[in-house]
């Protein structure tokens, strides 16, 4: 296990705190913000761990050491979120909840539109796929005037969200986007880079890009033929794009490619 200390607590909202976790990159920006949510803020008494982050022993003591641990939650597979889970299981007694049962260590499945009452504080699990197929997301309602949402990987705090196809889809992405934009101006609260004001605005913004990139893709298709490959719609439309990025950007083509093709690609 890689022994780097984790950052100090970050100030998130009234009710959520995060920490942040050594595994920065490019695809986790400066690393994994492991979410301490209780209805105090201050870390005394019992509170719910959102995404542990990686299997990181001094980051996982670190999120054990804040109180008790009522409950953990994942928002979504990816392993830079669920790796130190079991860990955290062991080390807390506190069972873990995801959408996705193979994430469940002791606890129950996540189910769309479920409330959780826990560390004194309510919790509405929203269903966001698109990400992945398992994402979800957890709406703090009571989190000041606007409330909060945390949104896992499907909206970051800097950048634009990949989809992981073919098990993440942009048809279910977008339906995720409406979803949230529902929610209002809830501040939002990332795995993945810093906290944004206004989930309505973000969400919009997010959708807006969506469909910026389709028309690229639509025209590639024009000069490309129908049928083109996805090498060459990425060739098109992400020509500047740096090495290390080259793989998320091709499964962001093929989802594209399947929204615009429908269920035959």
């Amino acid at each position: 296990m890689n022994s780097t200390s984790s950052s100090g607590p970050q100030p998130g909202s009234t009710l959520a705190t995060s920490l942040l976790a050594p595994n920065p990159g490019p695809m986790s920006l400066e690393g994994t913000n492991s979410y301490l949510i209780t209805a105090t803020g201050s870390g005394s008494g019992s509170v719910v761990v959102v995404d542990p982050g990686p299997a990181d022993e001094r980051h996982l003591q670190a999120l054990a050491g804040r109180g008790p641990v009522e409950l953990i939650l994942v928002t979504h597979r990816h392993a830079d979120h669920t790796a130190g889970s079991l860990r955290l299981q062991e080390l807390t007694g506190a069972p873990v909840r995801a959408a996705d049962p193979r994430h469940c260590h002791g606890g129950q499945p996540l189910q769309a539109g479920e409330t959780i009452l826990a560390a004194g504080v309510v919790i509405g699990v929203v269903a966001t796929p698109g990400h992945t197929s398992d994402s979800v997301c957890f709406h703090l309602a009571e989190d000041g005037p606007d409330g909060s949402v945390l949104t896992g990987d499907t909206i970051l705090g800097r950048g634009t969200t990949v989809l992981d196809y073919p098990d993440g889809t942009l048809g279910d992405y977008l339906q995720s986007l409406d979803r949230l934009e529902a929610l209002g101006a809830a501040t939002v609260l990332p795995a993945h880079g810093p906290m944004l004001p206004s989930l309505a605005a973000v969400s919009r913004a997010y959708r807006e890009h969506r469909l910026e990139r389709l028309e690229q893709i639509r025209a590639a298709l024009d000069r490309l033929g129908l049928d083109a490959e996805v090498t060459a719609v990425a060739d098109a439309v992400y020509a500047d794009v740096e090495p290390h990025l080259r793989r998320a950007v091709e499964m962001s083509v093929a989802a594209q490619l399947h929204y615009l093709r429908g269920p035959r690609l």
